[in-house]
Order: C-alpha cells, then sequence, then structure tokens
C-alpha cells in the first residue's frame, strides 16, 4: 500500500514538474511573440506588406522571416532587405534564443537599442544599410558569443567601444560607412580569431596601433579613409595571412618595407593612395604572382618601376597616378602580359619615351587607361584600335605629335577622351563621330588644322566639348549646335573660326558654359541665344561680331559671365542686363552708346567693364553734351578738308596708315618681348648676390619654402633685402619662377610685397641660376606672431587692433588684385605665413609661385585625369578645388577667411585637436555668438586689454571687445568660409565690414579709456 502511495506522490510531482515547464514554455513563447508584435509596431512603413502575416492568430514560427528552433523560440530573424522604415523596438532583446539578426538593408532610423546586449546566444548581427544613428552600444560586448558583427553603411557615430575585445569569438567586424570618431582601440589587437576588420570611411583618427600585429588570422584589413597618422606598423606587415590590405586616403607617411612581398605571399589588393609615402616602389611587390589590385597614387613615391609586372598575370587594377616616379613607356609594354587588367593609371609622374606601339597589345579587357601629365612624345600608335573595351583613354598634358589615328573611332565603348595640352596637327578625324558613347572630348591647346567635322555631331550623348586653342578655320558646324545633350562646356575658343552664329544655337538648352573668343566669327548675337535657359557663362570676346545686344539675353536667369568685349557691337546696353545676377559683364571695346544703366549690377563697377566705347554716357547730361560736340566737330572737319586736294589728302592718309600700322607692329612686338624678366629695375649679378650673402651663409638663411631657400641680406646701396633662390631642380620651381615674376610685374599695391630687382643668371659652375630679390619685412610672417612666439619688445603678442590691421591690409591686397589691377589674379596660396610684416606691422601678401592670371575669367571646368591636383596649402583649400574647379578669387576668399579665423582663435586647420568631422570652421559656428569667448585667442584679449585699456583688468571690458570687434571679425570670416562659391563674400564686401567694424572698435575703446 505503501508503494502506490509513493508512487501516487511521484505522478503527481512529476506531472506538476511537467505543468510547470509546459507552462514556462507558452509564456516564453508568448514573450517571444509580444517581441515580435511590438517590433512590427516600430516599423512605421512596411510598403511590400512583408509583415502582413505577423499577428494573424498563427504561430509565431510561420511569420515572414521568422525561424524558430525544436522548441519553438525564435532563433533566427532575417528581414533583409524589405525596405521597411521605422525603429528597432527595444523588446527584441526578449528574444533570449536568438542567434542570428538580419535587418540589413532597410530603412531602419534612431539608436541601436541597449536591449541587443541582453541576447547571450546572437551569433549574427547585421544591421547594415541603413539609417541608424548615435553610438555603438557598449550593452552589446556583453553578446559574447558573436562571430559576426555588421554595422556599415549607416550614420553611427562617437568612439569604437574600448571593450570590444570581450568578443573573443568574433571573426567578422564591418563597421565602416559612418561617422565613427576617435582612435582605434588597442583592445582589438586581443581578438585573436578575428578575421575581417573593415572601419574604412570613417572619421577615426591618431595612430595604427601596433597590437594590430596580434591579429594572426586575419585575412581582410580595411582602414581607407579616415584621418589616420604616422607610420603603418612594421608587424602589420609580417601578417603573413593578408590577403587585403588598405590603407587609402589618410595621413600616413614612411616607406613601404622592401620585402613586403615575401612577408604578404598571400596579398590579393593593396590599396595605399592618397598618403605621403615615400621611397621606391619594392621590388618584391612584383612577386606576389597572384595579386589582383595595386593603388599607389597620390603619394610621394619616387624612382623607376621595378620589374615583374609582366609575371601578375592576375592583376587587374595597377594605378601609380600622381607620384614622382620616372621611368620609361617600357612599363606599358610590361604590362601587356597581364590579361586582366581593366585599368592602368600611370598619370602625373615623370614618363618619358615614346608611346609605344605595344599598347595595343594591352589586356582586351582593359577599361581605363590614364597616361596624361607625362612626357611621353611621339604619335598616338594606330594600334590603339584593338584596345575596344576601353570607355577611358586619357593622354592630355604630354608631348606627343603627329595627326589623331584614324583607327580611334574603333574604340566604340568610350565614354572620355582626353588628348589636350599635346602637340597634336592635322586634321580632327571625322571618325571620332563615331564615339556614339562619349560623353567628354578634350582636345584642346594642339595645333589642329582644318576644318571642324560634321561628324562630331553624331556624338549624341556628349556632354563636354573643347576644341579650344588651335589653328581650326571655316564655319561653325550647325551639328554641333544640335547636340542637345551638351550640358557643362562647349569651348571652340582661340582658333581662326568664322562665318556667323546661326539661330540654331538656341537648341543647346542645357548647356552651362559656351566660350566661342577669340576667333573671326562676323555675325549679330542670335536671338534664340535666350532660349539656352541654363547658360551660367557666356563668351564671345575678340570676334568682329555686330549689331546690337539683344534685349532678350536678359531672360537667361542663370547667367553669372557675361563677355562681349573686343567686337563691333553697337545700340545701346540693354536695361535688362542690369538684373541679372552677374558676377562679370564685359562690354567693353565696341562702339556701344547712349545711357549706362544705373541701377542692378550697374551699382557695382568692379564687376561691369565698358572702357572703350567712347560714345556711353552714366547721365542725360553727358549724354547732350557729348552729342553736341560731335556734331560740332563733324561741322568743322568737313569744312577743312574740303577745300583741301585730293593729293593732301592721299598724303595725311598715307601717313596715318603709316603710323597707325607702325603703332600695331611695336605693340605685337613688345608684347612678343614681354617675357618674365622685364620688370621696372635693373637684373643683379649673381656675383653680387654671391658677395652680399657671404656665399650663401647659412647665418642668413632666414626660411626655407617649397621651392627654394630665402636668404637675408644688404646690397651695395645700402638696402636690405630677402633673396629668394629657388632650386630649380624642384619639380614646379621653373612654373613658380614665371607666376612670381608674371605677376609683381603689373601688380602695385602697399599691401603686396615689393619685389626690387632679380637675377636670371648662370652660377660660377654655369649651372642655372633664378632668384627674387624682395624688400626685408623685418617683423617676419603672420605665421611666427600666431604660432612660433614672436613678440614685441616689451614682450607682448599681438593685440585686437593689430589682428584688424592685419587683416585690413591683407584684404586690401587681395581686393586690388581681384578687381583693381587691370585683370583679375588669383593667389591661391593664401596663409599666416604668405603675410609678412614690416616694421610698421604693416602686412604685405607675399609668395605667387602659385599665382594665376585670369585675362579674362576662363569658364571653370574639370580637366580629366584619375586624380585631381590641388593647388594650395592644405587647410586653406577650398573644397571646390579638391573637385576640379579652376583656381578663382573665391577660392582665395575662402583661404582668407580660414587665415582670419587662425588670427583670432589661434588654432591651426590642421588642429590635432580637431577630430572626426569638427574642424576650425565648424568649431566657432558653433560656439558663435553665445560661447565666443571659448574660441578666442586668450593672448590676444590680454594683449588689448594692456594696450587699449591701460591694463584695466576688468571682466567688463571683455565682453565689449568681444562685441564690438572681435564676433564682428569672426562673422566675417564665417562668411568667407561657406562652402559654396557663390554664397561667399566677396573680398570688397568682407573689407568694407572689416573697416567698420575698426570704426566701431575705436570708437568704444576711446570710450572705455576715458
Amino acid at each position: 500500500m505503501r508503494i502506490y502511495v509513493h508512487l501516487l506522490l511521484f505522478f503527481l510531482v512529476l506531472s506538476t514538474v511537467l505543468l510547470l515547464v509546459s507552462c514556462q514554455a507558452t509564456l516564453i513563447k508568448r514573450k517571444d511573440r509580444e517581441a515580435l508584435l511590438d517590433l512590427k509596431f516600430f516599423i512605421a512603413n512596411d510598403s511590400s506588406g512583408a509583415l502582413s502575416s505577423w499577428g494573424n492568430g498563427s504561430s509565431a514560427c510561420t511569420w515572414t522571416g521568422v525561424l524558430c528552433n525544436h522548441g519553438g523560440r525564435v532563433s533566427k530573424l532575417d528581414l533583409r532587405g524589405l525596405n521597411l522604415v521605422g525603429r528597432i523596438s527595444p523588446s527584441i532583446g526578449n528574444l533570449s534564443a536568438l542567434h542570428s539578426l538580419y535587418l540589413q538593408d532597410n530603412n531602419f532610423v534612431g539608436n541601436i537599442p541597449n536591449q541587443l546586449g541582453m541576447l547571450g546566444r546572437l551569433q549574427v548581427l547585421n544591421l547594415s544599410g541603413n539609417l541608424l544613428t548615435g553610438n555603438i552600444p557598449s550593452s552589446l560586448t556583453n553578446c559574447t558569443n558573436l562571430m559576426t558583427v555588421d554595422l556599415s553603411w549607416n550614420t553611427i557615430s562617437g568612439n569604437i567601444p574600448s571593450s570590444i575585445h570581450l568578443l573573443q569569438r568574433i571573426r567578422k567586424l564591418f563597421i565602416g560607412k559612418n561617422k565613427l570618431d576617435g582612435s582605434i582601440p588597442p583592445s582589438l589587437g586581443n581578438l585573436s580569431l578575428l578575421n575581417t576588420l573593415d572601419v574604412n570611411t570613417n572619421n577615426l583618427t591618431g595612430t595604427i596601433p601596433e597590437v594590430l600585429g596580434r591579429l594572426n588570422y586575419i585575412q581582410y584589413l580595411q582602414l581607407s579613409i579616415n584621418n589616420l597618422k604616422g607610420f603603418v606598423p612594421l608587424p602589420l606587415y609580417n601578417l603573413s595571412t593578408l590577403a587585403f590590405f588598405a590603407f587609402a586616403k589618410n595621413d600616413l607617411s614612411g616607406e613601404i618595407p622592401t620585402d613586403i612581398g615575401f612577408r604578404l605571399p598571400n596579398l590579393r589588393v593593396f590599396h595605399i593612395c592618397i598618403n605621403k609615402f615615400s621611397g621606391p616602389i619594392p621590388s618584391s611587390l612584383h612577386n606576389v604572382t597572384n595579386i589582383q589590385s595595386i593603388r599607389m597614387s597620390n603619394n610621394l613615391l619616387t624612382g623607376s618601376v621595378p620589374p615583374g609586372l609582366n609575371g601578375l598575370h592576375n592583376l587587374t587594377m595597377y594605378n601609380i597616378g600622381f607620384n614622382h616616379i620616372s621611368d620609361t613607356t617600357r612599363i606599358i609594354t610590361d604590362l601587356t602580359n597581364c590579361s586582366k587588367l581593366q585599368l592602368i593609371a600611370l598619370d602625373e609622374n615623370l614618363i618619358e619615351g615614346s608611346f609605344p606601339d605595344s599598347v595595343g597589345n594591352l589586356s582586351s579587357s582593359l577599361i581605363k587607361l590614364y597616361l596624361g601629365g607625362n612626357r611621353i612624345n611621339g604619335q598616338i600608335p594606330p594600334s590603339i584600335r584593338s584596345l575596344t573595351s576601353l570607355t577611358l583613354l586619357n593622354v592630355s598634358y604630354n608631348q606627343l605629335s603627329g595627326s589623331i589615328p584614324s583607327e580611334i573611332g574603333h574604340l566604340s565603348e568610350l565614354t572620355v577622351l582626353g588628348l589636350a595640352v599635346n602637340k597634336l596637327s592635322g586634321l580632327i578625324p571625322v571618325e571620332i563621330g563615331r564615339l556614339t558613347a562619349l560623353t567628354t572630348l578634350e582636345i584642346n591647346n594642339n595645333e589642329l588644322v582644318g576644318r571642324i567635322p560634321e561628324e562630331l555631331g553624331l556624338l549624341q550623348r556628349v556632354l563636354s566639348l573643347d576644341i579650344s586653342s588651335n589653328k581650326l578655320h571655316g564655319d561653325i558646324p550647325a551639328s554641333i549646335f544640335a547636340l542637345r545633350s551638351l550640358s557643362s562646356v562647349l569651348n571652340l575658343s582661340h582658333n581662326s573660326l568664322s562665318g556667323g552664329l546661326t539661330e540654331t544655337i538656341g537648341q543647346l538648352e542645357n548647356i552651362i558654359s559656351i566660350d566661342l573668343s577669340d576667333n573671326l566669327l562676323n555675325s549679330s548675337i542670335p536671338l534664340s541665344i535666350v532660349q539656352c535657359r541654363s547658360l551660367q557663362t557666356l563668351f564671345l570676346s575678340r570676334n568682329g561680331i555686330s549689331g546690337v545686344i539683344p534685349d532678350s539675353i536678359g531672360n537667361i536667369r542663370g547667367l553669372q559671365i557675361l563677355d562681349l568685349s573686343s567686337n563691333k557691337l553697337t545700340g545701346s546696353i540693354p536695361g535688362s542686363l542690369a538684373n541679372l545676377p552677374l558676377q562679370l559683364l564685359n562690354l567693353s571695346m565696341n562702339d556701344l552708346n547712349g545711357l549706362v544703366p544705373s541701377n542692378g549690377i550697374f551699382e557695382n563697377r568692379s564687376i561691369v567693364f565698358l572702357d572703350g566705347n567712347p560714345k556711353l554716357c552714366y547721365s542725360r547730361l553727358t549724354c547732350y553734351h557729348s552729342q553736341y560736340s560731335s556734331n560740332r566737330r563733324r561741322v568743322h572737319i568737313v569744312s577743312a578738308v574740303a577745300p583741301a586736294s585730293a593729293v593732301a589728302i592721299s598724303i595725311l592718309i598715307l601717313i596715318f596708315v603709316f603710323f597707325l600700322s607702325r603703332r600695331y607692329l611695336v605693340s605685337a612686338k613688345t608684347r612678343a618681348q614681354d617675357s618674365i624678366i622685364k620688370v621696372n629695375h635693373p637684373l643683379i649679378s649673381y656675383e653680387e648676390l654671391w658677395r652680399v650673402t657671404n656665399n650663401f651663409d647659412q647665418r642668413n638663411l632666414i626660411g626655407v619654402g617649397s621651392f627654394g631657400s630665402v636668404y637675408k641680406a644688404i646690397l651695395h646701396d645700402g638696402t636690405p633685402v630677402a633673396i629668394k633662390v629657388l632650386d630649380l631642380s624642384k619639380v614646379g620651381a621653373p612654373k613658380s619662377w614665371v607666376a612670381e615674376c608674371q605677376t609683381l610685374r603689373n601688380l602695385r599695391h602697399r599691401n603686396l610685397i615689393k619685389l626690387v630687382t632679380i637675377c636670371a643668371s648662370a652660377d660660377f659652375a654655369g649651372n642655372d641660376f633664378r632668384a627674387l630679390v624682395y624688400e626685408l619685412m623685418s617683423q617676419g610672417s603672420l605665421e611666427d606672431w600666431i604660432h612660433q612666439g614672436k613678440q614685441h619688445e616689451d614682450g607682448a603678442g599681438l593685440n585686437a587692433e593689430e589682428v584688424l590691421n592685419i587683416a585690413i591690409d591683407a584684404a586690401s591686397a587681395l581686393e586690388y588684385m581681384h578687381s583693381d589691377c587691370g585683370g583679375q589674379v588669383v593667389h591661391c596660396d593664401i596663409k599666416p605665413s604668405n603675410v609678412l610684416l614690416d616694421g610698421e606691422m604693416t602686412a604685405k601678401v607675399s609668395d605667387f609661385g602659385l599665382a594665376r592670371l585670369l585675362t579674362p575669367l576662363q569658364p571653370e571646368h574639370q580637366s580629366i585625369s584619375s586624380t585631381h591636383g590641388l593647388k594650395g596649402s592644405i587647410g586653406y583649400i577650398p573644397p571646390e578645388y579638391g573637385y576640379g574647379s579652376k583656381p578663382s578669387t573665391r577660392g582665395d576668399v575662402y583661404s582668407y577667411g580660414v587665415m582670419l579665423l587662425e588670427m583670432i582663435t589661434g588654432k591651426s586647420p590642421l588642429e590635432q585637436s580637431f577630430g572626426g568631422d569638427m574642424n576650425l570652421t565648424k568649431w566657432v559656428r558653433d560656439n558663435l555668438p553665445h560661447r565666443a569667448q571659448e574660441v578666442i585667442d586668450k593672448r590676444l584679449i590680454s594683449a588689448t586689454t594692456d594696450v587699449c585699456f591701460e591694463g584695466v583688468q576688468d571682466s567688463s571690458i571683455e565682453q565689449p571687445l568681444l562685441n564690438c570687434l572681435l564676433i564682428p571679425m569672426l562673422e566675417v570670416a564665417l562668411s568667407c568660409v561657406v562652402e559654396s562659391p557663390d554664397e561667399r563674400s566677396s573680398m570688397h564686401d568682407s573689407l568694407l565690414r572689416l573697416k567698420q567694424a575698426k570704426v566701431t572698435f575705436l570708437r568704444n575703446c576711446s570710450t572705455i579709456h576715458l
């Protein structure tokens, strides 16, 4: 009986336990179901209806994207690519049995829920391709079973959690394409099983941790597009498992190990472009026979290309453009064995030799070939026809001669053809018309002759067409104006094209820039030009265009530059031009008459040029007197000439023609002889410079620049000078010499450095010698005062009034260069080290080695190359230069604005404390106006208090100083550094605002002083 009782009790207990377990399982399943329904609740838009099955009464395990284990728990949730919009519900943390979560390629927004850290069984987490923000939650490192984490392609910010090392089982970590900042945590080196690390395209700073060299299983290491500095740690080159090794577009330097090919035998991808690596290309790199992609462009690499390229049979990309590689065109021949090549970029190096016929033996799968910016000579070989897969061919800026081969017409896939700036001659082959896929054609600056082929009208996809600066003649084919696809540039300038402009020009409805200047066109301006509704720049100068300026041209509302100068235009200036948003209007050297409009753009004389039109007048009264005087002169001339004999008239005409011809010939001769050494000072000899510098003694050295050294000296007449000796062996030094001579020859302004004389001679060894002799600026550069601790004799640094005066001086110089020097001169390198101070603390702009003369302003367009070269200094270069825009006055304004911010804050634009997306401009803008005192250089306030307020240390003085001077100056600076060039303040307006700030400051300073 007792046995039966025990058995009964046992079954009761067992049934109770089973019932409890069953109830608990039911509760947990219900909890999973509720978590999924809550996830659906947080989804605002399910356009595909993918989650319509969720919550219909059926088991959650049957819902779309849900997979359950044997116990009925949700173990996998896969909602990838369903175009879901909404947030990720925090309830997802209740799916405690989940081991795989795929939410990629949707439109989830907001933060990553901290509750994900509750998923202790999670092995795979993929949230890539969404719109997630906020930080990577540190709680995520609680998921110690994670093996794959992909958070890429979001806008996640903040640091990489330092506790990342807790994910000891992780194999793959993708956190690229976000906005992460801070440094790479060294703790990543403790993830011993990691085989993939991708942190590309973030704002990471600092150096690459050496401990990453412990990742013995790493195969894929992607650190590109960040702000990393320093050297690549040598232990990383010992990771023999590496197949993908990329750290492009950072600020890394040093040399690549010579034995890299032996250390990394499994390398498939090696990308180090856009850094500062120096030294030669390691020959061992070409021994990695299975390598597929080598990208080393935009560095400082030197030497020649080592042998071994012909053995890289799997190579698909070889890019060494924009370095200092000096080699011959044998490289092209070496690459002919690489049958899988799709891209070759050798552009902007020092490669010389003739264009080899072996180019036709390159891979039939070659898509892009960049050879521009070298010293390649000879003719383009007809064998080029074999590269039938080419979509881009750039051989611009070389020394190619001969004709353009007709075989080029066989490249039917070509979209970009760049043959500009060579010595190509002959006719434009009609076969180019076969390239119907072409979007960009640049054959400008050559010696091409003949007519423009009608067949170019077959290029129905072309966006940009530049045939300028050749020797073409004849009419412009109507088929050119029928290219409705043209939406960027049509440039036919600097030829000898004749005939008239037809009404068909109106078919270019989407064109942005038309340049037909410097030709022999002789018609009137077609009325249909108004149909070019997207037109922004129109250059028709230096032709024989006659007739009146159509009033309808004022209806082209986006027109920014209109240059009709040096033609035969008559009639009055249309009043409709006054309301256009023009940045430049040049109507000079015509035969216009009547009253000049006084409203709109005509109120700004700095952008309107009307000289050479003697019949124009600026008021009705002067118009009346001009007409009256003209009539009187005509009567006197007729009455005086009538009695004269025919012989006398003939003699007068012959004398007039003689002197007119002589004047023209002398003028032409003068222009031809207008060389860089023609200045208003006698030349100085090398021997004299050698003597006054004591054989260029280092004790007289006061500075070293990009292209040479500067010495102080006193000339024989007692003049203290600074002598800039150019190192002609440096790339760009001769161009710098020409730019400075040409610029300073015609510029005269109190705030521009004065050129005393020049030396164009040879040294005692017979080597070419070039030097520029400037006035000596005794107080050094603005850079010295801001960052090098230079002080006055009393120990004080710059005060606010001095900073303001320097800012006004520099702005005055730039305004003169941009508007008042007879043309437009762009400095291209405004920064504190190029602003010098004399004994009276007067600032003068110096260093015109990168200056550009715009005569007139040329349309801006991008040249064809694999990457773009920049003009200026890092930190001061305007953003548009990075996209290929040509130098402009607005670019100078940007650089000036950065320098003005630097003067007031004391911080360099390259300050290391600026991390992530923070920079000098954003830092100042974020703190104005309420926290302005946080960005002002404290030394500036202290020095100003001592000078202006006689040492009165009263906190109430600081705020008036901020309000009446420093904040207005910062506002001027910020108006100069606006990202869009069109929205920046002009130099003229900036100068006026600074002068007004000075008046206000002096008035307030005087009031407080009293």
